[in-house]
C-alpha cells in the first residue's frame, strides 16, 4: 500500500514511495503552497461525495446505444463494468481519469483509495490495456486512439455523461483542456469539477482546480469536423474562423458565418434579397424543391449580395452559400450577381465575391448556362470603369462558376485545400479512363499551375482583402476620366488599414479627401512632383525612412553624399571620379563587378523588397500554365505610394536557388509579369522592376512554351505602358531576359551590377574561341555600371557604400529605396501620353 500523509501524497515521479521529509517531498510542499488551489485526492473525493444526489452513479442509466465522439458512424462512448467491479463503484463519486495507459494504471488505485470510483477511458484498439481491466468503470471513446480525441472537450463531456462522473482528472494528452474556457464553462454548468496535476510528471503529488471567468454555459450546439470527425462547440469554431482545432481542416461556412467573419461588425446591408424565381423548363418538382430548400436553410437563394465594410473600406460583396442547392447557379443566382456588379459599377465600388458552387443548375437548362455570359458582361463593364474585383474561391468552386466569374477577378484568392475545377472528377475519370493524382483540382494544384494569385489562410483573409482593396483604392483617383462636381476621392494608406485591422474600428478614421495630404504626400491637386533639389530630397526621403526605422537622416545624407545619384542630372555622383581611370582599370573594374554581381551572399531582390516595400502581397501565376519562382511579383507600398513590384529572384540559399531556377525565368514568369504590368496600368499604379538574372532560361521546355514570344510580349507591353516604370539592376543584367524588365522610363544600376548582351564567358567563347579571356571580354563589352551610365544606357549608378552590397545590405537598400522614391515623385505628374513618348525617345537614340 502506498503511503499517504495528511497534506500530500508522497509518491515520486517514477511511482516509488518517497521518504518523509525528502527533497522531493519538500519540492512538492513548495508546489502545493505556491498553487492557487491545491487539493489532495481524499479531500476531492469527500467534497464530491457530499455533493452527490441520492443516486450517485449514472452507470445504471448507461445503455449500449451506438454513438461516438470521434465519428458519427463509429461506436459510441459506452461505460461498462462487470458485477464485482460495479459493486466496488457503487455509492462512490465517479472520477473520470483522462490519462494514457501507463499514467492511468498508476492513478486508478490511488483514486480508489481516496474514495472515488475511478473511471478510465480507452479506444477499441487499446481495449485490452491493463488499466481498463484494473478500473471498476471504463468508457470507450471510439475506434482508434489519437491525441486529438483525448483532448476533445466534446468527447470528455460525453464520457462524463456516460459514467456519471462529477470529477475529471486531466493528464497527458488531455491537459490542454485545462486552458479551454468553453470546456470549463460547460463542465461547470453540469456540476463537474475539473482538475489538473500540480506536476504533469508526478500527478499524485497534488491537484489544482481548473476554473474560468467565463460564466457557466452548457447551451449552444456542437458541430462535427467533416475531416477528423471530432465535435466542437460552435462558439469555439467561430472564434477560430471555422478551422478545426484538431486537424486544421476547413469547415464550410454559411453566408451568415462568412459575413460575420469577414466584414466589419454590423456593416452588411443586403441588396436584392428576393428575386422572383423562374422555372424555364417547367421541371417536375423543381418549385417544391426550391420551397423545401428555403425552409431548410432560411435562405432565399444560393447567393447573398450587398455592401459592407472591410477595415472601414466600403465594398460590394457577394457570398455564395453551398447549403442552398449546393450553390448551383440558376437564373436567380446569375441575376443577383449581375445586379451586384452593375450597382457596384454605378456607385464606383470594388467587388469581392466568395464562390462556393457545384456549377450550373441542371433544372434550368440553357437558361442556367446563359448566366455565365450575363455576369461576364457585367464584370466587363466594371473592369472598363477601372474598378477592382477580387474573387475568393472556397470549397467547392466548380463548373460554370469556375468558368465565369470565379476566374475573372483582378486578383484571385483561394482557401487552402478548396476543391477548384471545371469538369467533375468522375466525369474526367470516365472520359480518360485513368486514376487522378492526389491533390488534383485543389487550391494547391491551381496555384502550382498558375491559375490563381494566392492561397490565403482563413485567419489572414480579412487582412489580406483590406490591404488589397487599399492598394487599389489608393490610386483610384488617378484613373478617373472625369470628376463629378463636388466629387471627393478617397485616399488610403498602408498604415491606416493596418491600424484599423489592429483596433477593429468600424470606420475608416484616417481617410482624407480631395487635395489634403496623407502622411505628407499630396495625392490630389496641388504642387507637382517635378525635379527637386538634392537637399530637399534628402529631407523628404529621410523622413519617410525614419517612419519605418530603416535609415536615419544622417545615414541617408551619407549614402547620397558618398556616391548616390543626382536625379536632376540623371548621373552617378561618383561618375566623374570613376571615369578618370584608363581602359585597363576600367576592364578590371568590369570583371570585379562581374564577380561581385555573382557573389552568392549578395542581397537578392526579395531582400530589397523586405527592406523597403511595405505590406508586400505576392501574386502568382500566368493564369494559363504555371507559376515561375524566378520572377516574384506583387503589390505593396513604397514611400506611401501604392506600386506594383516585379523582381527577378535568384534565391538566398542552395535549395531556394534550385526552386527558383537560379533566377533564370521561364516563359510563364514573363507572362506573369506582363499580367501584373497590365493590371498596374488599369489601376494607375507605377511599376518598379528589380532586375537580377544571368538571362532567360534556355531549355527545350522553355522553347516549347514560347520563351521568345513571352519576352517579346513583355517588351511591347512595357513600351506602351501608360504608368511610370522604374527599373533597377541589382546584380546581373543578362541579355533579353533582363531587358524584358528594363524597358523603363528610368533605369539605374547598383555600382557593382553588370549589364550585357551575354556573359563575358560566352562573348569570349564566340568571338575568340577562348573562355579564359572572360576578364578581357568584360572590359571590351563595357558592362560595368559606370560604363553603361556613360553610354546613356542607364540613368544613374547607385552607390553600395564603402563596401559591396553583401557586406552592408542596409546601406545598399537605402540607396535603392531613395532612388526609387525620388524617381516616382518626379514621374508622378507626367501625363500618360508624355510618359510613353519620352520612353520611346529614350530607347530610339541608341
Amino acid at each position: 500500500m502506498k503511503q499517504r500523509t495528511q497534506d500530500y501524497i508522497t509518491i515520486g515521479s517514477d511511482g516509488t514511495v518517497l521518504p518523509k521529509g525528502g527533497a522531493a517531498v519538500a519540492a512538492a510542499e513548495q508546489a502545493a503552497e505556491a498553487a492557487d488551489v491545491a487539493y489532495r485526492l481524499p479531500r476531492m473525493a469527500a467534497e464530491a461525495a457530499a455533493a452527490l444526489p441520492v443516486v450517485p452513479n449514472a452507470l445504471d442509466a448507461a445503455d449500449s446505444s451506438e454513438w461516438t465522439a470521434a465519428s458519427p458512424s463509429a461506436p459510441a462512448p459506452s461505460a461498462h463494468a462487470d458485477g464485482a467491479r460495479e459493486d466496488a463503484a457503487a455509492g462512490r463519486p465517479v472520477a473520470l481519469v483522462m490519462a494514457r495507459a501507463k499514467t492511468a494504471k498508476r492513478l486508478v488505485r490511488s483514486v480508489a483509495d481516496a474514495g472515488f470510483a475511478p473511471c478510465v477511458v480507452y479506444t477499441q484498439d487499446h481495449r485490452f490495456d491493463a488499466h481498463v481491466k484494473l478500473a471498476p468503470l471504463a468508457v470507450c471513446l471510439g475506434e482508434k486512439h489519437s491525441d486529438a480525441l483525448f483532448c476533445n472537450g466534446y468527447a470528455v463531456l460525453t464520457a462524463t455523461d456516460e459514467c456519471g462522473a462529477t470529477t475529471v482528472l486531466l493528464c497527458d494528452e488531455a491537459l490542454p483542456l485545462a486552458e479551454v474556457d468553453s470546456f470549463l464553462a460547460r463542465a461547470a454548468a453540469r456540476g463537474i469539477r475539473v482538475f489538473r496535476p500540480l506536476s504533469a510528471d508526478a500527478p499524485l503529488l497534488g491537484w489544482v482546480l481548473c476554473t474560468t471567468d467565463k460564466p457557466a454555459f452548457d447551451g449552444g450546439s456542437w458541430r462535427a469536423c467533416p475531416h477528423c470527425g471530432l465535435n466542437f462547440d460552435e462558439a469555439s469554431l467561430a472564434a477560430g474562423h471555422y478551422v478545426c482545432p484538431s486537424c486544421g481542416g476547413y469547415l464550410r461556412m454559411s453566408s451568415t458565418e462568412r459575413i460575420d467573419d469577414t466584414l466589419d461588425a454590423d456593416s452588411f446591408v443586403e441588396w436584392d434579397r428576393v428575386v422572383p424565381e423562374t422555372d424555364p423548363l417547367s421541371f417536375p418538382g423543381y418549385a417544391d424543391k426550391l420551397a423545401a430548400q428555403r425552409e431548410k436553410t432560411g435562405l432565399e437563394e444560393g447567393v447573398r449580395t450587398g455592401e459592407g465594410r472591410i477595415a472601414g473600406l466600403r465594398v460590394a460583396v457577394g457570398i455564395m452559400d453551398s447549403q442552398f442547392f449546393m450553390g448551383s447557379m440558376g437564373s436567380v443566382v446569375g441575376e443577383k450577381v449581375a445586379r451586384l456588379v452593375e450597382r457596384a459599377t454605378d456607385e464606383r465600388l470594388p467587388v469581392v465575391i466568395f464562390t462556393a458552387s457545384g456549377g450550373a443548375r441542371m433544372q434550368e437548362g440553357l437558361v442556367s448556362l446563359m448566366q455565365m455570359a450575363k455576369v461576364s458582361c457585367a464584370l466587363e463593364r466594371h473592369a472598363e470603369a477601372r474598378l477592382p474585383y477580387i474573387s475568393v474561391l472556397t470549397d467547392p468552386t466548380t463548373g460554370g462558376v469556375t468558368a465565369s466569374f470565379a476566374m475573372q477577378g483582378d486578383v484571385i484568392l483561394a482557401e487552402p485545400r478548396a476543391l477548384i475545377g471545371f469538369a467533375g472528377q468522375r466525369v474526367i475519370r470516365d472520359t480518360i479512363k485513368q486514376e487522378l493524382p492526389e491533390g488534383f483540382q485543389t487550391a494547391e494544384f491551381a496555384l502550382e499551375h498558375g491559375l490563381i494569385d494566392a492561397i490565403v489562410e482563413r485567419g489572414e483573409l480579412r487582412g489580406t482583402l483590406a490591404h488589397l482593396l487599399a492598394l487599389h483604392l489608393a490610386t483610384e483617383a488617378a484613373v478617373r476620366a472625369e470628376h463629378e462636381p463636388g466629387d471627393r476621392d478617397i485616399l488610403v494608406s498602408y498604415e491606416a488599414v493596418r491600424e484599423n485591422l489592429e483596433h477593429g474600428t468600424d470606420t475608416y478614421n484616417t481617410v482624407t479627401y480631395g487635395d489634403l495630404a496623407v502622411e505628407g504626400f499630396a495625392f490630389g491637386a496641388g504642387e507637382g512632383w517635378g525635379p527637386l533639389g538634392l537637399k530637399r530630397r534628402i529631407s523628404d526621403l529621410a523622413g519617410r525612412l525614419d517612419r519605418r526605422g530603416a535609415a536615419s537622416r544622417k545615414r541617408l545624407e551619407r549614402v547620397l553624399s558618398e556616391g548616390g545619384f543626382d536625379a536632376e542630372a540623371g548621373v552617378s555622383l561618383e561618375g566623374a571620379a570613376a571615369s578618370g581611370d584608363g581602359g585597363e582599370v576600367a576592364g578590371n573594374r568590369a570583371w570585379e563587378s562581374v564577380q561581385l554581381a555573382r557573389n552568392t551572399r549578395r542581397p537578392t531582390a526579395l531582400s530589397y523588397i523586405d527592406a523597403f516595400v511595405d505590406g508586400f502581397i505576392e501574386l502568382h501565376g500566368d493564369r494559363a500554365f504555371g507559376d515561375d519562382g524566378a520572377i516574384v511579383a506583387g503589390l505593396g507600398w513604397i514611400g506611401g505610394r501604392a506600386v506594383t513590384v516585379i523582381a527577378q529572384e535568384k534565391g538566398r540559399d542552395l535549395s531556394e536557388r534550385i526552386a527558383r531556377n537560379f533566377g533564370c525565368p521561364q516563359p510563364e514568369g514573363y507572362r506573369k509579369s506582363l499580367r501584373l504590368m497590365r493590371q498596374a496600368e488599369k489601376f494607375g499604379r507605377p511599376v518598379v522592376c528589380l532586375v537580377d538574372t544571368q538571362g532567360a532560361f534556355c531549355g527545350m521546355e522553355a522553347e516549347e512554351r514560347g520563351q521568345g514570344n513571352a519576352i517579346a510580349d513583355n517588351l511591347v507591353g512595357l513600351a506602351g505602358l501608360r504608368v511610370p516604370v522604374v527599373s533597377v539592376l541589382l546584380g546581373e543584367g543578362g541579355s533579353g531576359g533582363a531587358l524584358a524588365l528594363a524597358l523603363a522610363d528610368r533605369v539605374a544600376m547598383q555600382e557593382h551590377a553588370v549589364y550585357s548582351v551575354l556573359s563575358p564567358e560566352g562573348f569570349a567563347s564566340i568571338l575568340w574561341k577562348d573562355r579564359t579571356r572572360a576578364p578581357e571580354a568584360a572590359a571590351v563589352m563595357k558592362m560595368s555600371a559606370v560604363e553603361a551610365c556613360e553610354m546613356g544606357i542607364v540613368d544613374a549608378v547607385l552607390s553600395e557604400g564603402a563596401r559591396p552590397a553583401h557586406e552592408n545590405p542596409e546601406q545598399a537598400a537605402a540607396s535603392v529605396r531613395a532612388y526609387v522614391e525620388a524617381t516616382l515623385d518626379e514621374l508622378a505628374d507626367m501625363p500618360a501620353g508624355e510618359l510613353v513618348r519620352k520612353r520611346h525617345e529614350r530607347f530610339a537614340k541608341f
